[in-house]
Formats: C-alpha cells, sequence, structure tokens
C-alpha cells in the first residue's frame, strides 16, 4: 500500500495540476499574473505546513486525507460545495480572458495577504487540534480541545477557510467570481450546526466547552 509520505506527495501535485489547469485553460493563456501569485500563496505554505504534520503529527495528515463523510447533512453540503468550487475557479480565468473585471493590483495583492492570514489561522488550529479530521466524525481517545485559537471561537479553522475563499475572488482578479463565492458562508454555517449536534452528541464534554466558549466563528456575534 502506498504510505502517507507518497499519498502526501501525490494528492499536493494533484491539486497543483488541477488548479493550474482550473485557472489558466479558461483564462487561455498563461499571461495572468494574478493566477500564478494565487497558486503561490496557495500551495507554498501548504507544502511547507504538509512537511511539518509528516514529521510532527503525521495521523493528523491520515485524518486529512479522509473523504468519506458519515452524516448525510454532511454529503450533501459536499455535494453543493463541489458544484460552487468548480464554478468559482472556472470564472476568474473567463473573467481574465474577457476582460469583465477592471481591479486594481493592489485589491489582488491586499487579498493575497488576506490569504495567507486565512491559512495562519488554519493552521494554528491544526496544530492545537490534531482531531479536526476532513470529515465530521468523533474518533477514540479523542478529546475536546480548549485552548489556543479554541479558546476564542469554537470553530477556528472555519474561521480561516471563510477567510481564505473570500479573498480568492479578489486575489485572482474577479469581481463576479465573487458571486459564485459567496455560498460559501451559508454552506459553513450549515455544516458547523451539524458538527456540533454530532460532537455534542458523541464527544465528552464538548456541551460544557459550547457553555465555557459561546461563539461559534465571531466574538460577539456567533
Amino acid at each position: 500500500m502506498m504510505g502517507l509520505k507518497e499519498k502526501t506527495i501525490l494528492v499536493f501535485a494533484a491539486a497543483v495540476i488541477i488548479m493550474a489547469a482550473m485557472l489558466f485553460i479558461p483564462a487561455g493563456t498563461l499571461d495572468y499574473w494574478q493566477a500564478w501569485v494565487f497558486l503561490a500563496v496557495l500551495f507554498v505554505p501548504v507544502a511547507f505546513v504538509g512537511l511539518y504534520f509528516l514529521k510532527n503529527d503525521p495521523e493528523f495528515l491520515e485524518r486529512r486525507m479522509k473523504t468519506k463523510e458519515k452524516e448525510a447533512a454532511q454529503r450533501s453540503i459536499i455535494k453543493v460545495g463541489y458544484f460552487v468550487f468548480i464554478t468559482g475557479f472556472l470564472v476568474p480565468g473567463l473573467d481574465h480572458r474577457f476582460g469583465w473585471s477592471d481591479m486594481p493590483a493592489e485589491i489582488s495583492l491586499i487579498a493575497d495577504l488576506a490569504m495567507l492570514l486565512g491559512y495562519a489561522i488554519c493552521f494554528l488550529a491544526f496544530r492545537e487540534n490534531s482531531y479536526a479530521s476532513r470529515v465530521v466524525e468523533v474518533v477514540e481517545g479523542q478529546k475536546v480541545i480548549a485552548t489556543g485559537p479554541y479558546s476564542m471561537v469554537r470553530h477556528p479553522m472555519y474561521v480561516g477557510v471563510a477567510i481564505m475563499y473570500m479573498a480568492i475572488p479578489f486575489a485572482l482578479g474577479s469581481y463576479y467570481a465573487l458571486i459564485f463565492f459567496l455560498p460559501i458562508i451559508p454552506m459553513l454555517i450549515y455544516r458547523i450546526l451539524n458538527e456540533e449536534e454530532v460532537l455534542m452528541r458523541e464527544l465528552e464534554g464538548y456541551r460544557e466547552y459550547c457553555r465555557k466558549t459561546r461563539y461559534r466563528l465571531v466574538p460577539g456575534v456567533w
């Protein structure tokens, strides 16, 4: 069977190729600087984080490789998510080809910085919580994590994800792509609510954690 290191490299390489194809083929050119910067901002940190967890917490990477959701609600979210993801990443290339948006370079570069911020938040959540699987589940021996970013909000990883996805259209120079990325916010909210139902039902101490850490995503708001 393929080892974790080989599987990680294969998934990483496939992600780079697929993402590049989704941007440059609709654009009809490689002369798309926003896409090149975006790919670097996205995948260079991912490579370093992957190496970090291969060395320090390979079990976490194993959990992040899982894709089969047990909850019917989560499977529905994934199906809708695929459509949003594919559509959202095809629009910027078409926008670049046909010149629909006239976005200043400064906005795209600020959005790249926002993406880095979002990914940094995700990394802090991953490092603090080795149980942060890609799928919604409770595994044997799992404990409630209430330290680090989890002391401020209950779902810091989704905070980072939301920042990243809302920044992507601007990083790629497309105002129109934002229309297709906006549904990700209600999808995240729906995922969080269902995830908390599972955790309250199956993870000992999670209900008490929710009473102590009141907010899910934004302190003072929700």
